[in-house]
Parts: structure tokens; sequence; C-alpha cells
């Protein structure tokens, strides 16, 4: 590893399993201290453990502003200032029109937008100057592919509009805000929402990209890390497509 957040602060919500803890480890191995949220302590701690001593859990779910509260004092306490808010928590489920339900609808907006409306709002007075602040959208905010998928990518849609908002509302103050959409990717959350067996969802999802395979969580940390470090300084209000092609052709 090249310690390229070497004395630097992160959170991480969801950084409990999949791409959030893939961006937790991998951010830890670049040198940064890491506090991870989510909703399950036992999941959290196991998380931790993987990670390594670089990582602190606070149990808090993203749509409860009281327990973004708790997770902002805790890092006040502990580190003092962040440099790095990966508002990663998301949730979605496959609905058809005429079928979506009033909970269908408060749920994935609420975890998709609302959350990380107040995650990086809540942050603002820890965060330093030049600070970044990634958002994590999905392909599906320009490329729906399957019935169903119209609330989620509405919901991914305003995330990525987040981040063209915020990099102008935070310009005075030098701290980037950019998106990651990543394409289908083997995770936990993926695998559950869809029917069928692992080998099954792999396979329909891969024949959407060009590259023949879904992606591995680790290739999205990899562009995290880059867009945290200061090698992406003039890098600001971006979607980060890192989808093998998926939404590109």
């Amino acid at each position: 590893m090249s310690n390229a957040l070497q004395n630097k602060t992160a959170v991480v919500t969801g950084g409990g399993t999949g791409i959030g803890l893939a961006i937790a480890k991998r951010f830890a191995a670049e040198g940064a201290r890491v506090f991870i949220t989510g909703r399950r302590k036992d999941v959290l701690d196991a998380a931790v453990a993987e990670i390594g001593s670089g990582a602190v859990a606070v149990p808090a779910d993203s749509t409860n502003l009281d327990d973004l509260d708790d997770l902002y004092n805790t890092v006040r306490e502990r580190a003092g200032s962040l440099d790095i808010v990966v508002a990663n928590s998301g949730s979605g489920v496959l609905a058809p029109l005429g079928e979506i339900t009033e909970e269908q609808v408060d749920q994935t907006l609420g975890t998709n937008v609302k959350g990380v409306v107040f995650t990086v709002q809540k942050a603002l007075p820890l965060l330093t100057d030049k600070a970044s602040i990634i958002l994590i959208a999905s392909t599906v905010s320009t490329r729906i592919d399957a019935p169903g998928q119209s609330i989620y990518g509405a919901s991914k849609a305003a995330v990525r509009n987040l981040a063209r908002g915020w990099a102008l509302d935070l310009a005075g103050r030098g701290v980037r805000v950019n998106a990651i959409s990543p394409g289908p990717t083997k995770t936990p959350g993926l695998l559950d929402g869809f029917p069928g067996s692992e080998e099954q969802v792999l396979g329909l999802l891969a024949q959407g990209v060009p590259l023949g395979r879904v992606g591995e969580p680790n290739e999205i940390a990899a562009a995290a890390v880059f867009l945290a470090s200061d090698e992406a300084s003039f890098v600001n209000g971006i979607e980060f497509f890192v989808d093998g092609g998926h939404a590109q052709v």
C-alpha cells in the first residue's frame, strides 16, 4: 500500500459488509483511522476484527438523526476532526409500478436520500478544509435495465445530483464532493436482491457488462481511495463509474 491516506480520519456508513467494508479495509490499509457504522452490532464487531486496529465501530442507523449525532460526537471525542466521509449506506427493493408500497418508498428514499443528506450535513462542523466527501450512487442512476428498479433508480439519481449541488455549496471551503457509481458488484445485498442461486444471479448480471463479469468490492474501494486522497485534489462534482462498461456502451 502507498499510505495515501496517512493520518486522515474517515467515516464510512454501512461499513460492516460489502462495498462499505471493502472501502473501510482499504482506507485503514492506506493509513486512515476509520469509523464505520451499521445497524447490527455483531456485524460491526466482526468488521472491526477484519479491518484491524485502525477501525472504530459506532452502531447507527443513517436515517436516525440522533444516531448520527452520536456518531459525530464519537468522532469529535476520539479524533477531533474529519477528513473523509463516505455515505455508503443504501437499500432498495424490486417493485414494478402498480405494486409499489408506501413502505418501500419510505425505506428506499429514507436510506438512500435522507440518510445521505444528514450523514453529510451533520459532518460539516468536523470537516477539515480540503476534505473529501464520497457518495455511493449506482449505474442505475443513468441506466435501468430491469423491471421494478424505478424507485431505487430515482433514489440513486438523487444521490448523483446531491454531489453536483454540494460541490457548489462547499466550494468556499475547498471541500470536494464526488459520487461513485458501481456497476453490478458481488455483495450480499446484490445477491439477496435477485431470485435464484448465486451462480445464476452473477451469470445473468454479467451479461450486461462488457467485461463479462460483475465487479468485486475491492475494485470500488480502489476508486474510493483515489477520490479520498490528495491525488484527486482537482476532482470535484463527478460521477465516477466503476462498472466494467455496464452503463457506458
